[in-house]
């Protein structure tokens, strides 16, 4: 009788359960942050929320997405890498999609903070994501921390870029209710 090895993915398990329920409930506050948006004074436009709101949403779902495929019960680890590249590389190309949405938009001129947490990390976490998914296969251990470390990395991503629109609005309809006198402060 042939005693069938456990895969790598098992210890993972707990790991994605978590992630992946808090990427699902994140992307709902997310829902929530817009509605906050739409009713608020502030004068975001369409082009302003694709390059900064959508991309959040994006994020969530990406770690709910990852932790969904390393929960299946994949009987080799190909398949996963295949899932796992794929989603790396539509990242990678929607991260310039992003970048391109924020230099567009002109109702918000954007910061280095700003680059750094809707442009380079997210493009880092996706870039990884395909290197990570590419090397599944042959090194699982090396690769499943990896991607532990992307889902991890989205899912922080989209909270500060939450966090910053949720403060952002605050900050903004504060001064528009200001005297006519003091000026509008961009970030």
């Amino acid at each position: 009788m042939e005693i069938a090895s456990p895969s790598p993915l098992a210890a993972w398990e707990s790991f994605y359960i978590i992630v992946g329920s808090s990427a699902g409930a994140l992307t709902g506050l997310q829902f929530v942050v817009m509605a906050l948006i739409a009713e608020s004074n502030t004068h975001g436009s369409s082009p302003e929320i694709a390059a900064f709101g959508t991309p959040t949403i994006l994020h969530f779902c990406a770690a709910l997405l990852v932790s969904a495929l390393l929960s299946a019960p994949w009987t080799t680890l190909s398949g996963p890498g295949i899932a796992l590249a794929a989603c790396g590389a539509a990242g990678v190309v929607y991260a310039g999609v992003v970048v391109r949405r924020a230099r567009r938009q002109q109702g918000y001129r954007p910061v280095l903070e700003d680059w750094v947490w809707h442009a380079a990390l997210p493009l880092l976490a996706y870039a990884t994501l395909l290197v990570a998914g590419v090397i599944l296969s042959r090194s699982p251990g090396a690769a499943l921390s990896l991607i532990a470390v992307v889902s991890l990395l989205l899912v922080f991503v989209g909270i500060h870029n939450a966090w910053d629109a949720v403060t952002y609005i605050a900050v903004d309809s504060r001064q528009e209710r200001q005297p006519a006198g003091k000026s509008r402060r961009r970030r």
